[in-house]
Order: C-alpha cells, then sequence, then structure tokens
C-alpha cells in the first residue's frame, strides 16, 4: 500500500521519517513545490531503509500519487512564519487559516485527480477548518484531521507525569478543536480504572490546580515546543504515521480524530473508529454541562472563523 505526503518541509520530513522507520506504507511518494527537496528528502530516508521495515520511498509530483490510499498534505505557513506563537493570542493556530486556505485550494484539485480514492489527511494548521476547505475542494467526505489525537497523548503524558507511571495506563481525551478551544475531558480521565479525580484527592492536591497546571502545558506545547526549536514536528510525524497504518490496514482503531460533523456543521475532533475510508463511526463521550458547552463554544469558534474565508 502507498502513502503520498505532499510538503516536505519539517512537518512533512517528520511525518516521512516516522513512516519509514514505523514501516507504515509499503511505498511512500513525496511531493513537494520545491522538486529538489523532495528528491533530496527521500534519498536522504532512503539510506536509512535497509535497518528499516521495508519500505520504498521516492520523490514525484503529483502523478506519482496515483493508487495511493491516503494522502497527507502538511504544506503550508507554519506557526512561527505565521504569527501564531503569542499564548494570549486568542485565535491561536486559526490565524494561519487565511494563508493556508489559499494553498489548500490549489493543492486538494491535484490530490483528488492523480489519487481520487485516497483518504485525505490534514497534518497542517489549523487542520480543522482546512480540512472543511479540503473537503470542499476534494468533493468527498473521506478527509480527515489531525485534529486532537495528539493533544491527547500529550495529556496523557502530562497526567503519567504528574502521577507517576507509564501514560499507556492513562486513558485521555482532548475533544474539539485542535486549538486554543480545545476541551479537556476530566470527567471521564482515569488511570487502572479509577477516576483522575479521586487520585488527585488521595494525594491532597485540589483539581483546579492539577487542571490549571497540565491544561497550560499541553494547550500550548506547541509553543514551547517552537520556542526552544523553531517547529513542532516530531509528535504530529508520528501521530501522522500512525493514523495512517489505521486507514491503510482498515484497522477501525478508536482514536479522537477530526471529521465533519452536521451536528456542529464543522470538521472537529470527537472518539471515531478509524479505517480504510477515514472516519467509519463516531462516539460522543459522556460530558459533564461544562466539557459539552464548552465543546459547543469551541464549535461555535470555528464556525465563525470558516465564514470568514
Amino acid at each position: 500500500m502507498k502513502i503520498g505526503i505532499v510538503g516536505a518541509g519539517r512537518v512533512g520530513c517528520a511525518c516521512a521519517l516516522a513512516a519509514v522507520v514505523r514501516g507504515s506504507a509499503r511505498a511512500i511518494v513525496i511531493v513537494d513545490r520545491t522538486r529538489a527537496r523532495a528528491k533530496a528528502v527521500a534519498t536522504d530516508l532512503r539510506y536509512g531503509t535497509p535497518l528499516c521495515p521495508k519500505t520504498t520511498i521516492v520523490d514525484g509530483d503529483y502523478e506519482e500519487l496515483a493508487d495511493a490510499a491516503l494522502v497527507m498534505i502538511t504544506a503550508g505557513i507554519n506557526e512561527k512564519t505565521g504569527g501564531a506563537t503569542d499564548r494570549s493570542d486568542p485565535q491561536g493556530r486559526l490565524r494561519l487559516l487565511e494563508k493556508n486556505a489559499e494553498i489548500y485550494r490549489d493543492i486538494v484539485p491535484r490530490v483528488v485527480r492523480a489519487a481520487p480514492g485516497a483518504v485525505i489527511l490534514v497534518v497542517t494548521d489549523p487542520p480543522d477548518p482546512l480540512a472543511d476547505i479540503a473537503r470542499d475542494s476534494a468533493g468527498h467526505d473521506r478527509v480527515l484531521s489531525t485534529g486532537t489525537f495528539l493533544d491527547s497523548l500529550r495529556f496523557r503524558v502530562h497526567l503519567a507525569e504528574h502521577f507517576e507511571v507509564d501514560a499507556n495506563q492513562v486513558e485521555a481525551q482532548v475533544i474539539g478543536e485542535h486549538g486554543v478551544s480545545e476541551v479537556f475531558l476530566w470527567s471521564s480521565a482515569r488511570i487502572a480504572g479509577v477516576p483522575i479525580n479521586k487520585l488527585i484527592e488521595q494525594r491532597g492536591e485540589t483539581l483546579d490546580k492539577v487542571r490549571e497546571q497540565i491544561e497550560k502545558s499541553v494547550r500550548y506545547a506547541n509553543i514551547t515546543i517552537i520556542e526552544g526549536n523553531d517547529a513542532s514536528q516530531f509528535g504530529i510525524g508520528i501521530v501522522s504515521a500512525r493514523i495512517a497504518e489505521m486507514v491503510l490496514r482498515d484497522e477501525r482503531a478508536a482514536i479522537p480524530i477530526g471529521s465533519y460533523h452536521e451536528k456542529f456543521g464543522v470538521t472537529l475532533s470527537l472518539p471515531s473508529v478509524v479505517g480504510r475510508d477515514g472516519v467509519v463511526r463516531t462516539f460522543e463521550p459522556e460530558m459533564s454541562p461544562e466539557e459539552q458547552q464548552a465543546l459547543e463554544r469551541g464549535a461555535a469558534s470555528l464556525r465563525k472563523s470558516e465564514s470568514r474565508t
């Protein structure tokens, strides 16, 4: 099975590296507006493939995306270049929407002409409204946003560090927008079946204090990373490769991921079953009234942003 990656910037390279190391696909095609860059990245990675699961990685133009089961789009203006690194900015990543929408309206039709049956995975920020633009441009619903999958992993990692356990033993999700309005589902977060609020109480801590600390770390993790390394790339690269595997292998794995929801009128993340055609089924988890209201506010914010493009 083959995947395509459009965009050979830092995030695109991280996606390609993760896919090669994990053996996510038997064939990977890298497309970039600068063909020399795509060729250099593919060549560099190819020299390491003998140490990885069997993978063929090449550069190409859009035509080489033919028969791809999934195409990741990572092209666009990133957070640092687009000025989306101010923690006090209520727009957050949405500040990048206007410029990246133009780029997507050019790229997506080319992808669809070359690979009409492919699932499109939107990786570029802000991924949720860009997924809606991709849906319109593609003329089909096989469009995913990486959504809050990475945010949920960050949430689990910070909870694991706080309680000194393995992150794989933490059950916790972030839903809604991949951005400042994302919703942390504290009401259903658990470790080994024990609700987080009970564990906090046992430690003599308060939920409000722990919540403030962890939500701040997760919500602005991208900015913290960018301040030290110019780009947030490796986590999203691994996440994107994992999503590709779910699609190519028709895994029916359940993760928080972005897809279009008629109820909200936009793409946002809810726990969803992912298979060969993208999102197969969506679950709406139990939420506290506060969490439900936050999800609805986030959806309204996304609708407002999209109406301007």
